[in-house]
Parts: structure tokens; C-alpha cells; sequence
């Protein structure tokens, strides 16, 4: 199966959500076993905001064009193309400051609850 970033983010926003009523900025790609991938512009939505909450699986973001600030904890990060960061299930994270184009693969993956 193939995933490309360029074609889904031609598709954002989704459709909406109840944390984003005017479309969802990330779409699933691939999904199997414990494991999906996604792809997140949080931009792309006429809000313009990171509205995630914690999730029940680990996660694996892979930053792939624009900056931002990750938010992960109580820890603060630059992130830019090529920078990976771990978000341990259950843990508040967001991005914040991001340009425009700002867009990062998503890896959720192992048991809820986290591995």
C-alpha cells in the first residue's frame, strides 16, 4: 500500500469533526494491526488551530515541511522538516506557531494504554 503526502493534503480539511467543526486536518493513509498512519496539517482548516487531546496509543510524528513548536508534556520543542518526536499514550501534546504549510506524518501504533 502507498501513502502520499502530496495527495492528502490536496483533500484537507476533512470532513468535519466534534473537536473541528470546520474539517478535519489530518486524514488516515494507512492502517494495519495496531498500527495507522496519518497525515496532519493542522493549517489546513479554516480555524487554524491544534485541537488534538491525548490519545490511547503511542505515536511517532515525522515533521515533514514547515516549522512549528511541539508541546509535549510540559516540554517545548522547535520541530522542522526531518525532525521525529515520541508522544507516549495518554500524554497532552500539540503543535503550536506553525507556518502555514506545516505538515508531519502521524504513526499511532501498539496497545491502548501505550506499549
Amino acid at each position: 500500500m502507498k501513502a502520499s503526502l502530496h495527495e492528502a493534503l490536496a483533500r484537507l480539511p476533512g470532513a468535519p469533526t466534534a473537536a473541528y467543526p470546520e474539517g478535519a486536518p489530518f486524514m488516515t493513509l494507512l492502517a494495519g494491526g495496531s498500527m495507522s498512519v496519518e497525515v496532519f496539517a493542522p493549517g489546513s482548516n479554516a480555524d487554524g488551530r491544534d485541537q488534538q487531546t491525548p490519545h490511547t496509543q503511542d505515536e511517532l510524528y515525522f515533521v515533514q515541511r514547515g516549522l512549528s513548536d511541539i508541546v509535549i508534556g510540559d516540554q517545548r520543542f522547535a520541530a522542522a522538516a526531518g525532525d521525529a518526536f515520541f508522544v507516549a499514550a495518554g500524554v497532552a501534546h500539540r503543535f503550536e506557531n506553525f507556518t502555514p504549510d506545516f505538515a508531519t506524518w502521524v504513526v499511532f501504533y501498539g496497545p491502548p494504554g501505550g506499549e
